[in-house]
Protein backbone atom coordinates (compact mmCIF):
# COMPACT_ATOMS: atom_id res chain seq x y z
CA UNK A 1 0.00 0.00 0.00
CA UNK A 2 2.79 2.36 1.36
CA UNK A 3 4.04 2.00 -2.32
CA UNK A 4 0.94 2.14 -4.34
CA UNK A 5 1.07 5.57 -2.49
CA UNK A 6 3.99 6.79 -3.68
CA UNK A 7 3.78 5.43 -7.35
CA UNK A 8 0.33 7.49 -6.89
CA UNK A 9 2.22 11.08 -5.39
CA UNK A 10 4.87 10.15 -8.52
CA UNK A 11 2.25 10.32 -10.97
CA UNK A 12 0.49 13.39 -9.54
CA UNK A 13 3.63 15.35 -9.76
CA UNK A 14 4.45 14.29 -13.69
CA UNK A 15 1.19 14.98 -14.96
CA UNK A 16 1.04 18.27 -13.13
CA UNK A 17 4.01 18.99 -14.98
CA UNK A 18 2.26 18.18 -18.18
CA UNK A 19 0.61 21.20 -20.10
CA UNK A 20 -1.80 18.55 -21.19
CA UNK A 21 -3.41 17.71 -17.60
CA UNK A 22 -4.55 19.38 -14.17
CA UNK A 23 -4.43 17.54 -11.16
CA UNK A 24 -6.79 18.00 -8.08
CA UNK A 25 -5.44 16.50 -5.14
CA UNK A 26 -7.91 15.49 -2.11
CA UNK A 27 -7.29 18.69 0.62
CA UNK A 28 -6.16 17.29 3.53
CA UNK A 29 -6.87 19.48 6.83
CA UNK A 30 -4.19 21.01 8.20
CA UNK A 31 -3.06 19.80 11.94
CA UNK A 32 -3.42 22.47 14.56
CA UNK A 33 0.72 23.47 15.41
CA UNK A 34 2.08 25.37 18.06
CA UNK A 35 2.45 29.17 17.83
CA UNK A 36 5.74 30.45 15.81
CA UNK A 37 7.97 32.06 18.92
CA UNK A 38 10.13 35.32 18.13
CA UNK A 39 8.34 35.59 14.57
CA UNK A 40 6.24 38.56 13.47
CA UNK A 41 2.74 36.93 12.80
CA UNK A 42 -1.01 37.73 13.43
CA UNK A 43 -3.93 35.62 14.08
CA UNK A 44 -6.83 35.54 11.80
CA UNK A 45 -10.61 33.57 12.08
CA UNK A 46 -12.40 31.48 9.07
CA UNK A 47 -15.53 31.62 9.79
CA UNK A 48 -18.58 29.46 7.96
CA UNK A 49 -21.88 29.24 9.44
CA UNK A 50 -25.49 26.90 8.27
CA UNK A 51 -28.36 28.34 9.23
CA UNK A 52 -32.40 27.69 8.75
CA UNK A 53 -32.53 30.11 6.00
CA UNK A 54 -31.02 33.43 4.49
CA UNK A 55 -33.59 35.93 6.77
CA UNK A 56 -30.62 36.75 8.65
CA UNK A 57 -32.73 38.80 11.50
CA UNK A 58 -35.11 35.65 11.89
CA UNK A 59 -33.48 32.51 10.52
CA UNK A 60 -31.37 30.53 13.03
CA UNK A 61 -27.81 29.35 12.78
CA UNK A 62 -27.38 25.39 12.91
CA UNK A 63 -24.14 25.08 12.62
CA UNK A 64 -20.87 26.75 13.49
CA UNK A 65 -17.48 26.24 12.27
CA UNK A 66 -14.16 27.91 12.46
CA UNK A 67 -10.52 27.82 11.75
CA UNK A 68 -7.88 30.15 13.66
CA UNK A 69 -4.48 30.36 11.78
CA UNK A 70 -1.38 32.29 11.96
CA UNK A 71 -0.31 34.74 9.34
CA UNK A 72 2.89 36.74 8.28
CA UNK A 73 2.60 40.33 6.94
CA UNK A 74 3.31 39.41 3.39
CA UNK A 75 0.08 36.67 3.59
CA UNK A 76 1.98 33.54 3.96
CA UNK A 77 0.17 31.06 6.34
CA UNK A 78 1.88 30.89 9.21
CA UNK A 79 0.02 27.40 10.38
CA UNK A 80 -3.16 26.71 12.27
CA UNK A 81 -3.93 27.20 15.85
CA UNK A 82 -6.69 25.29 16.52
CA UNK A 83 -10.14 24.67 14.69
CA UNK A 84 -14.01 24.77 16.71
CA UNK A 85 -17.17 23.00 15.65
CA UNK A 86 -20.22 22.79 17.15
CA UNK A 87 -24.24 22.30 16.63
CA UNK A 88 -27.34 24.59 17.51
CA UNK A 89 -30.52 22.96 17.71
CA UNK A 90 -33.31 25.77 16.64
CA UNK A 91 -36.43 26.58 17.99
CA UNK A 92 -37.97 25.35 15.03
CA UNK A 93 -37.77 22.17 12.79
CA UNK A 94 -35.04 22.43 10.21
CA UNK A 95 -37.01 23.04 6.84
CA UNK A 96 -36.13 20.29 4.40
CA UNK A 97 -34.91 22.30 1.88
CA UNK A 98 -31.88 23.22 4.27
CA UNK A 99 -31.66 19.09 5.42
CA UNK A 100 -31.07 18.70 1.39
CA UNK A 101 -29.03 21.64 1.00
CA UNK A 102 -26.45 20.91 4.19
CA UNK A 103 -27.24 17.30 5.59
CA UNK A 104 -28.20 18.58 9.38
CA UNK A 105 -31.53 16.91 10.37
CA UNK A 106 -33.40 17.90 13.17
CA UNK A 107 -32.20 14.68 15.10
CA UNK A 108 -28.20 15.69 13.93
CA UNK A 109 -28.88 18.95 16.21
CA UNK A 110 -31.32 18.12 18.56
CA UNK A 111 -30.01 19.04 22.41
CA UNK A 112 -27.03 21.26 21.10
CA UNK A 113 -26.37 24.77 21.95
CA UNK A 114 -23.30 26.36 21.06
CA UNK A 115 -21.33 27.89 24.15
CA UNK A 116 -21.13 31.59 24.03
CA UNK A 117 -17.90 31.77 26.14
CA UNK A 118 -16.41 29.27 24.13
CA UNK A 119 -16.71 31.63 20.87
CA UNK A 120 -15.57 34.23 22.35
CA UNK A 121 -12.69 32.68 24.06
CA UNK A 122 -11.62 31.15 20.77
CA UNK A 123 -11.85 34.44 18.45
CA UNK A 124 -11.12 37.10 21.03
CA UNK A 125 -6.95 37.15 20.02
CA UNK A 126 -7.79 37.14 16.28
CA UNK A 127 -7.24 40.72 14.64
CA UNK A 128 -9.52 40.17 11.61
CA UNK A 129 -12.61 37.97 10.89
CA UNK A 130 -12.90 36.15 7.82
CA UNK A 131 -15.62 34.77 5.82
CA UNK A 132 -16.56 33.57 1.61
CA UNK A 133 -19.86 35.54 2.39
CA UNK A 134 -19.32 37.92 5.17
CA UNK A 135 -22.43 39.89 4.11
CA UNK A 136 -24.23 36.91 5.09
CA UNK A 137 -22.25 35.25 8.01
CA UNK A 138 -21.34 38.90 9.76
CA UNK A 139 -24.94 39.57 10.55
CA UNK A 140 -25.68 36.14 11.79
CA UNK A 141 -22.29 35.64 14.07
CA UNK A 142 -23.24 39.35 15.33
CA UNK A 143 -26.80 38.34 16.88
CA UNK A 144 -25.44 35.21 18.79
CA UNK A 145 -21.98 36.44 19.85
CA UNK A 146 -20.76 40.00 20.33
CA UNK A 147 -17.88 39.85 20.00
CA UNK A 148 -17.89 39.23 16.28
CA UNK A 149 -19.23 43.59 16.22
CA UNK A 150 -15.95 44.13 17.71
CA UNK A 151 -13.76 42.70 14.57
CA UNK A 152 -12.63 43.92 11.76
CA UNK A 153 -14.31 41.82 8.68
CA UNK A 154 -12.94 40.72 5.15
CA UNK A 155 -14.62 38.57 2.99
CA UNK A 156 -12.98 36.12 0.43
CA UNK A 157 -15.90 36.31 -2.17
CA UNK A 158 -16.52 39.51 -3.07
CA UNK A 159 -13.13 41.19 -1.89
CA UNK A 160 -10.78 39.53 -4.53
CA UNK A 161 -11.63 39.69 -8.80
CA UNK A 162 -11.28 35.97 -9.08
CA UNK A 163 -11.48 35.92 -12.73
CA UNK A 164 -8.83 38.66 -12.98
CA UNK A 165 -6.81 36.40 -11.03
CA UNK A 166 -7.62 33.45 -13.58
CA UNK A 167 -10.43 32.01 -11.87
CA UNK A 168 -13.52 30.63 -13.77
CA UNK A 169 -15.91 31.82 -10.49
CA UNK A 170 -16.30 32.87 -6.90
CA UNK A 171 -17.71 29.86 -5.59
CA UNK A 172 -15.71 28.50 -2.96
CA UNK A 173 -15.59 24.91 -5.03
CA UNK A 174 -14.49 26.38 -8.04
CA UNK A 175 -11.48 28.61 -6.04
CA UNK A 176 -10.29 25.68 -4.67
CA UNK A 177 -10.62 23.22 -7.99
CA UNK A 178 -7.99 26.00 -9.31
CA UNK A 179 -5.86 26.02 -6.32
CA UNK A 180 -5.30 22.62 -7.05
CA UNK A 181 -7.63 20.63 -4.50
CA UNK A 182 -11.14 18.82 -4.17
CA UNK A 183 -13.24 17.87 -0.61
CA UNK A 184 -16.03 16.36 0.44
CA UNK A 185 -17.54 19.19 2.37
CA UNK A 186 -19.96 17.92 5.23
CA UNK A 187 -19.45 20.56 7.83
CA UNK A 188 -18.89 23.97 7.80
CA UNK A 189 -15.41 23.49 8.84
CA UNK A 190 -14.38 21.61 6.65
CA UNK A 191 -15.41 24.79 4.37
CA UNK A 192 -13.21 26.90 6.53
CA UNK A 193 -10.34 24.49 5.80
CA UNK A 194 -11.33 24.73 1.78
CA UNK A 195 -11.13 28.26 2.24
CA UNK A 196 -7.50 28.31 4.34
CA UNK A 197 -6.02 26.69 1.61
CA UNK A 198 -7.31 29.06 -1.29
CA UNK A 199 -5.99 32.06 0.51
CA UNK A 200 -3.20 30.41 1.01
CA UNK A 201 -2.53 29.86 -3.08
CA UNK A 202 -0.55 31.96 -4.57
CA UNK A 203 -1.96 34.40 -7.13
CA UNK A 204 -0.21 34.00 -10.83
CA UNK A 205 -1.03 37.84 -11.12
CA UNK A 206 0.75 39.17 -8.07
CA UNK A 207 3.22 36.48 -7.11
CA UNK A 208 1.57 36.65 -3.65
CA UNK A 209 -0.64 34.51 -1.22
CA UNK A 210 -4.23 35.65 -2.45
CA UNK A 211 -4.77 36.88 1.57
CA UNK A 212 -2.24 39.57 0.97
CA UNK A 213 -4.75 40.56 -1.80
CA UNK A 214 -8.16 40.65 0.55
CA UNK A 215 -5.79 42.23 3.25
CA UNK A 216 -4.59 44.59 1.16
CA UNK A 217 -7.86 45.52 0.02
CA UNK A 218 -10.04 45.07 3.62
CA UNK A 219 -8.11 47.74 4.35
CA UNK A 220 -8.75 50.20 2.42
CA UNK A 221 -11.98 52.64 2.70
CA UNK A 222 -15.07 52.21 0.52
CA UNK A 223 -18.21 54.95 0.21
CA UNK A 224 -21.86 53.44 -0.30
CA UNK A 225 -23.68 55.54 -2.57
CA UNK A 226 -27.64 55.61 -2.03
CA UNK A 227 -29.50 56.34 -5.25
CA UNK A 228 -32.21 57.52 -3.08
CA UNK A 229 -35.96 58.07 -4.67
CA UNK A 230 -34.27 56.96 -7.93
CA UNK A 231 -37.15 57.04 -10.93
CA UNK A 232 -38.08 53.38 -11.24
CA UNK A 233 -37.82 53.08 -14.68
CA UNK A 234 -34.15 53.32 -15.06
CA UNK A 235 -33.48 50.39 -12.15
CA UNK A 236 -31.82 48.20 -15.02
CA UNK A 237 -29.52 50.52 -15.50
CA UNK A 238 -28.74 51.05 -11.60
CA UNK A 239 -28.32 46.94 -11.36
CA UNK A 240 -26.07 46.66 -14.25
CA UNK A 241 -24.07 48.94 -12.51
CA UNK A 242 -23.82 47.09 -9.99
CA UNK A 243 -26.28 48.61 -7.34
CA UNK A 244 -28.45 46.52 -4.90
CA UNK A 245 -31.77 47.12 -3.34
CA UNK A 246 -32.18 47.78 -0.13
CA UNK A 247 -36.09 47.00 0.73
CA UNK A 248 -36.05 48.89 4.15
CA UNK A 249 -37.09 45.54 5.83
CA UNK A 250 -33.78 45.58 7.95
CA UNK A 251 -33.70 49.46 9.32
CA UNK A 252 -31.81 50.74 6.18
CA UNK A 253 -33.39 52.98 3.37
CA UNK A 254 -35.85 51.62 1.46
CA UNK A 255 -33.53 52.19 -1.85
CA UNK A 256 -30.68 51.60 -4.36
CA UNK A 257 -27.00 51.24 -3.25
CA UNK A 258 -23.60 50.41 -3.97
CA UNK A 259 -20.26 50.24 -2.35
CA UNK A 260 -17.10 51.97 -4.18
CA UNK A 261 -14.00 53.09 -3.17
CA UNK A 262 -13.27 56.63 -2.55
CA UNK A 263 -11.13 56.72 -5.73
CA UNK A 264 -14.30 56.11 -7.69
CA UNK A 265 -16.53 58.11 -5.44
CA UNK A 266 -16.61 61.04 -7.93
CA UNK A 267 -17.24 59.01 -11.05
CA UNK A 268 -20.41 57.30 -9.15
CA UNK A 269 -21.88 60.51 -8.86
CA UNK A 270 -21.41 61.80 -12.29
CA UNK A 271 -23.35 58.65 -13.25
CA UNK A 272 -25.88 59.42 -10.56
CA UNK A 273 -26.50 62.96 -12.51
CA UNK A 274 -25.84 62.23 -16.22
CA UNK A 275 -27.66 58.63 -16.23
CA UNK A 276 -30.02 58.91 -13.13
CA UNK A 277 -31.56 61.89 -11.63
CA UNK A 278 -30.12 64.37 -14.73
CA UNK A 279 -29.70 67.15 -12.01
CA UNK A 280 -27.09 68.22 -9.97
CA UNK A 281 -27.30 65.85 -6.65
CA UNK A 282 -25.91 65.14 -3.42
CA UNK A 283 -26.76 61.27 -2.88
CA UNK A 284 -26.28 60.45 0.45
CA UNK A 285 -23.08 58.41 1.49
CA UNK A 286 -21.72 56.40 4.29
CA UNK A 287 -17.87 55.83 5.06
CA UNK A 288 -17.15 52.27 5.56
CA UNK A 289 -14.13 49.95 6.70
CA UNK A 290 -13.24 46.35 7.74
CA UNK A 291 -14.53 47.70 10.65
CA UNK A 292 -18.15 48.30 9.85
CA UNK A 293 -18.14 46.79 6.44
CA UNK A 294 -20.75 44.09 6.45
CA UNK A 295 -22.56 44.74 9.06
CA UNK A 296 -26.38 44.46 10.06
CA UNK A 297 -26.20 47.77 11.43
CA UNK A 298 -25.15 49.89 7.91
Amino acid sequence: MFQDTISLAAMADALSRSADYRVLRRLVPRIPSVPLIGHDTRTAVLLDTETTGLDTQKNEIIELGMVKFDYFPDGRIAGVRDTFSAFNEPSVPIPSEITALTGITDEVVAGHRIDEAAVTAFVDDAVISIAHNSGFDRKFAERYWPVFEQKPWACSATEIEWKKHGFTGGQLGYLLNGAGYFHAAHRAVDDCHALLEVLAFELPTTGAPALALLLETARRPTVRVWADQSPFELKDSLKRRGYKWSDGSDGRPKSWYVDVRETALQDEIAFLKTEIYLRDVEPRLQSLTAFTRFSARL
